[in-house]
């Protein structure tokens, strides 16, 4: 069949955590959440791992040497 799982998970988690990074660095006042007295960009923070875990799993699939399915 060929079908590798991680291009579409790995394409959605590099889409969503380019989306949130992109939120958390545009919009820092509303992102911003207290934590133990500092201010922490819970947006930002999460859009990058997010964007990491998409990116290895691309990595990942390229690496496997399959090829994408056609749409």
């Amino acid at each position: 069949m060929g079908l590798d799982i991680r291009w579409p998970i790995g394409l959605m988690f590099a889409l969503i955590g380019a989306l949130l990074t992109g939120y958390g660095v545009l919009n820092r006042v509303a992102a911003v959440t207290q934590v133990q007295g500092q201010e922490v960009n819970i947006d930002l923070i999460w859009g990058v791992v997010l964007l990491i875990f998409g990116v290895l799993m691309l990595l990942g699939a390229i690496r496997g040497g399959k090829t994408p399915p056609a749409a």
